[in-house]
């Protein structure tokens, strides 16, 4: 069997085995029994399934391709239409914004392998653009969601979805994540974005852009505003 097809044939595999879990799901919307924490577990689980097989498809795609747009040489659309960019901006233009164009997905029981996968291709389409990628000794890593949606609880202790983000940044903008290398701070906005910022800085810096997302320093967006 060529590598292709045992490659093609996994894929296949996959994707049945995430069309499997839909199945609990089909069971549980045409009135079957299960508890509110049941159910997250079997979405979360479905997600992962999806998850794995979007992650082969993406290596299967950049393996398969012979340049930019793949085969057909068709360009391809800039990434921020279709799920963020990343820009230095703040003092000096040192610190790093990536935007997600979408919120943090809440995931209890396993952290989102799709997100950390987005954020550190993000980073790799900023790097071969031409652009340099900071790393702190000790940093601080903003997590900003604007959304409109009652009931997020996205920033709950129990919840592992925001933790994709300094998997993906780990050995690459700084050494670790551990508490003595990155300080984190949950953030959120009431927003029709519905979109993630993700901010990163040295730590020494964290009160200029505090000063900066109250007002102080920004025209209006502290992600859109003007720096001394």
């Amino acid at each position: 069997m060529s590598e292709l097809k045992q490659d093609v044939v996994h894929l296949q595999e996959l994707i049945g085995d995430a069309f499997t879990k839909t199945g609990a799901l089909v069971a549980y919307a045409d009135g079957g029994a299960m508890s509110l924490e049941k159910l997250q577990k079997v979405l979360e689980q479905t997600a992962d399934e999806f998850e794995r097989a979007t992650l082969e498809l993406r290596r299967l795609c950049e393996q398969s391709s012979t340049g930019t747009g793949g085969f057909a040489k068709r360009p391809s659309l800039p990434s921020k239409q279709i799920v963020g960019d990343v820009e230095a901006f703040g003092l000096d233009s040192g610190w790093l914004h990536i935007r997600v164009n979408t919120l943090l997905p809440h995931c209890r029981y396993q952290t989102p392998g799709w997100l950390t996968d987005t954020i550190r291709r993000l980073l790799d389409d900023y790097e071969s653009a031409g652009n340099a990628l900071p790393h702190f000794e000790q940093a601080l890593l903003v997590i900003d969601e604007h959304s409109d949606i009652d009931g997020r609880h996205i920033f709950d202790q129990d919840n592992k979805g925001w933790k994709a983000v300094s998997n993906a940044i780990k050995g690459r903008l700084i050494l670790d994540d551990d508490q003595y290398t990155l300080s984190i701070a949950l953030l959120s906005k009431r927003s029709t974005e519905n979109v993630c910022h993700i901010s990163l800085l040295d730590l020494r810096e964290a009160s200029d852009f505090f000063a900066g997302h109250s007002g102080y320093y920004a025209a209006s967006d502290i992600y859109e505003g003007r720096w001394p």
